[in-house]
């Protein structure tokens, strides 16, 4: 995901296709692997609440990065664009070009560093109790 917002930032040709199958592989691999994540680190006693926890993380984060964070900076690249024409009474704020969505999609690249900054974390957090877990098992057949 990290690198599609990175190639949909550059907004070089052709590369919408490639970040959006990046994009598009990473979040549903994602959605694909936090069930047994969230059952393995927390239990099943209350993965149901974790699980709807993470449910609900979409939404809201899609509401934030889409509607707040896209549409503000939106404006504000259109409205600098527009001090540049002679039209300064309209009150129609319209961007063109990559500009208009460079920065959001930098700030999801930023975004996605730190999850995976997280994502290490917790993975060298919880080595230990694997290693306890199943270091001991013979691998051999």
């Amino acid at each position: 995901m990290t690198i599609g917002n990175v190639l949909f930032a550059m907004a070089w040709p052709g590369t919408l296709y490639v970040g959006t199958l990046l994009v598009g592989i990473g979040y549903g691999s994602h959605w694909g692997i936090i069930p047994p994540i969230l059952s393995e680190i927390f239990g099943l006693k209350n993965f149901g609440m974790f699980y709807n926890f993470y449910i609900m993380a979409s939404p809201i984060g899609s509401i934030f990065f889409s509607g707040f964070l896209a549409g503000y900076l939106y404006d504000i690249e259109a409205a600098k664009q527009q001090a540049g024409t002679l039209n300064l009474n309209s009150t129609d704020l319209t961007c063109l070009g990559a500009s208009c969505f460079r920065l959001t999609f930098l700030i999801m690249t930023g975004v996605c560093i730190v999850g995976i900054v997280l994502t290490v974390v917790v993975s060298i957090r919880t080595s230990s109790v694997y290693k306890a877990l199943y270091g001991k098992q013979n691998t051999s057949r």
